[in-house]
């Protein structure tokens, strides 16, 4: 089973994004008890039960929600969907997270997850489609940067495992032939790179794909055989990603020439292309309810994403210059706004080809 090469490469970033959520949590990480014991893991999620689906659109849940500016939730007359995973929450916040996976039936990791991945990313893509965002057996941060790399890859498996299962119990059940996104962010941007290099790229799904959003983990130029990256704001059939960071801390540590790298502002993947704050047409951060337009810059220095830094409420406690966990929140309404307008060119693209046949 795929496991990504980049998860050594990709520590010193991700670890410090979660330990900055951990000091801000005012705790210390509890790690898993031993080694991987597959015959000691959670029980698989039954995905024909609605409440093994962190989001979906027969049920109300966070991802209905939209900050409060007068934008809808645009589901229930959508006709794409959109096939969302939902970053680390099992973090080693609590006593209980000793196991190498959570289980979906852990009722406080499922709270954190709704509070904050499933409202604050979640919500970005109900103005472009149907949500779907499957609970899975999550592997645990440690997971990522373990010296037990044999139980690390093994967490990571079992996890990716679960979201093929839905994906395929999705497809078979609710996508009806329907086009499609898939975003993930983090852990959940990492599966979707696997979804997407396993299942979809090389099947006739290519074809419903309308485009993916695989943020928070480094994709290499050559990881997938036919898939490329988005290189205009209304292409279709492609793939964006990115890394965000602290522009002088980027600008003295980015060194990672061979992945790829989108500017969520003009989506592209130029280097050095400098995209103004004002292009930023609003994050979401904290709280739920506001936008803030003209959050931050962007620009691609050598595979991430520079960023500058921010203000808003609360800022003054951001002492972290890996801005990690607000990949998606620095630019939530330009992703909101680009997702729909790829639905948009991909149905104009579907119109087209059958005018021709």
């Amino acid at each position: 089973m795929f496991f990504h090469n980049y998860v050594s490469s990709m520590t010193k970033y991700f670890l410090s994004a979660i330990l900055f959520l951990l000091w801000l949590a005012g705790c210390s990480p509890v790690r898993p008890i031993g080694a991987f014991n597959a015959e000691n893991t959670p029980a698989a999620p039954d995905y024909s039960n609605l409440k093994n689906w962190a989001a979906h659109p027969h049920k109300k849940d966070p991802a209905d929600r939209v900050p409060c500016s007068g934008i809808k939730d645009e589901q229930l007359t959508a006709v794409a969907d959109v096939f969302f995973l939902y970053p680390t929450t099992y973090t080693g916040s609590e006593k209980h997270q000793k196991m190498w996976n959570a289980s979906t039936e852990d009722q406080k990791t499922n709270e954190k997850t709704d509070d904050t991945a499933i409202l604050f990313q979640s919500s970005i893509f109900n103005g472009a489609g149907r949500v779907f965002a499957p609970r899975y057996r999550q592997a645990h941060i440690h997971s990522f940067y373990t010296t037990d790399k044999a139980s690390g890859k093994q967490a990571i498996e079992l996890a990716y495992s679960d979201i093929r299962v839905a994906f395929e119990y999705y497809l078979k059940h609710w996508n009806n032939g329907r086009p499609f996104i898939i975003a993930g962010h983090s852990q959940g941007g990492l599966h979707a790179m696997s979804l997407l290099k396993e299942v979809i790229e090389k099947s006739p799904l290519r074809k419903q794909l309308i485009v993916a959003y695989a943020v928070g983990y480094p994709i290499p130029n050559d990881f997938f055989q036919f898939l490329k990256p988005c290189q205009a704001p209304d292409e279709t059939g492609c793939f964006c990603t990115w890394r965000t960071f602290e522009r002088g801390y980027a600008l003295k540590k980015a060194h990672e020439t061979n992945v790829i790298c989108t500017n969520p502002l003009t989506w592209t993947t130029s280097e050095r292309q400098y995209a103004p704050q004002s292009l930023n047409k609003g994050a979401v951060v904290r709280p739920f309810c506001a936008i803030y337009p003209a959050f931050s810059d962007a620009e691609i220095c050598k595979g991430v994403l520079m960023a500058k830094r921010p203000k808003f409420p609360g800022s003054a406690l951001l002492r972290t210059h890996n801005y990690h966990p607000g990949d998606l929140n620095f630019y939530y309404m330009n992703i909101r706004e680009n997702a729909q307008n790829r639905v948009k060119a991909y149905l104009m693209g579907q119109q087209t080809e059958g005018q021709k046949e």
